[in-house]
């Protein structure tokens, strides 16, 4: 068969328009071309605990409840690991919370020693006091218990070693041989076990080296692959590593379990830096895989709390009907 140049264009032609058509649409504001989500995104606030005004526990729920919160985050090091104190917390907690719409969103670290630790007995130390804090977390219905496997200061392991020693993979070694317990999936047995997860937090570089984007930390969790690891998204270390908010968020897709938010400065209250804080294109992200858990507060501020909170809050709101 003799092919002219005419005849060879038009064939490339033909094969370009059938991948167009196959492959999703992109527009001017990078937003995915419409295809339904597995389900309906829900929008859920939350914050960390030592955000709130108030003396109390019931006086902090009580203005979140006024707000509109739906969530409360605890922050872990204020959960006493000795049984009897631990014992009481949860019930003084469960108390607080009987007849309120607020649930208990996520712990925000509070273990000792860190993951990737170079000495084995401070590795040991945190999954000890992972553990406990897992324990906690599913007895008060929490999402999942934050982890950084390591912050900057904190000496550690090279990269590809912590990287074998958390997943049990080295994906520069091709015979993809697995450590005998990779510490991440003993961790995710155990949170799913007690009806939690771990959620691996990325962090900007100025904190952290070893794990810095959600696609990063989606592959962990690919390579743990269950029901008690994900992974969450923070607005302010997204500023600073990912190049899209709506990028990321897609990418870590069904592995995202919760979400931090502040301003996109100053890590203030959303709102406090003015036009810098856009969320919009990341809660198109989050829709797009019908993301049904909480975004919580994790910032400073600089007005009187009584009026910035709420104000944050009416912004998201406004800004999730927007995307």
């Amino acid at each position: 068969m003799t092919w002219r140049r005419r005849d060879f264009l038009s064939a490339a032609a033909a094969v370009g328009a059938s991948v167009t058509n196959t492959a999703p649409s992109w527009g001017a504001d990078n937003e995915p071309s419409p295809i339904k989500p597995k389900r309906r995104a829900v929008l859920k606030l939350a914050s960390q605990e030592n955000r709130i005004p108030g003396k109390t526990l019931d006086e902090k729920l009580d203005r979140m409840e006024r707000w509109g919160f739906e969530g409360l985050e605890l922050l872990g090091k204020n959960l006493s690991t000795q049984p009897e104190e631990t014992k009481q917390h949860i019930k003084k907690i469960k108390t607080a919370l009987q007849g309120r719409s607020i649930k208990i969103s996520a712990i925000c670290g509070g273990y000792d020693g860190w993951l990737i630790s170079d000495t084995k007995e401070i590795r040991d130390q945190a999954m000890s006091s992972i553990k406990t804090l897992l324990d906690i977390g599913g007895e008060l219905g929490s999402t999942g218990l934050i982890v950084v496997p390591a912050f900057n200061p904190q000496p550690s392991l090279p990269h590809r070693e912590a990287r074998k020693l958390l997943t049990g993979f080295d994906r520069w070694d091709q015979r993809q041989e697995r450590t005998p317990l990779p510490l991440l999936h003993e961790l995710a047995d155990y949170a799913a076990r007690a009806g939690t997860r771990i959620l691996l937090e990325p962090l900007a570089r100025n904190e952290c080296y070893f794990l810095r984007t959600l696609t990063d930390a989606a592959s962990m969790c690919k390579d743990i692959s269950g029901p008690g690891i994900g992974v969450l998204g923070d607005f302010w270390h997204m500023t600073w590593e990912e190049t899209s908010d709506l990028g990321a968020f897609m990418t870590a897709g069904d592995y995202l379990h919760h979400v931090h938010i502040a301003s996109r400065r100053r890590r203030k209250m959303p709102g406090e830096d003015g036009a810098a804080d856009n969320y919009v294109l990341g809660f198109k992200g989050l829709k797009w895989i019908g993301y049904q858990d909480y975004i919580s507060l994790e910032c400073g501020n600089m007005g009187d709390k009584e009026i910035v909170i709420p104000a944050a809050a009416k912004l998201i709101r406004e800004q999730w009907a927007q995307a």
